[in-house]
């Protein structure tokens, strides 16, 4: 379910290089993994899944496969 788009605008969010987001990316590893890249994040899946994710549970996430865990969910 890994979508390209969808991880290009994350790349460019948190000022990393696309290749570097795999499932097993580790958010905490972006020194730009906060509260604001959080709430773009929430409005990338939205824009890119029609999903609305809460906040909470995204920043609970701990790794790209946990976030596309958390879309599958919804």
């Amino acid at each position: 379910m890994m979508n390209d788009k969808f991880n290009e605008e994350l790349a460019d969010t948190m000022e990393i290089e696309v290749s570097q987001l795999t499932k097993d990316y580790e958010l905490e590893e972006s020194e730009n993994w906060d509260s604001m890249t959080i709430v773009t994040t929430i409005a990338l899946i939205d824009e890119h899944f029609g999903k609305s994710i809460d906040g909470e549970k995204l920043a609970d996430c701990k790794t790209l496969g946990d976030i596309y865990g958390l879309i599958e969910a919804s």
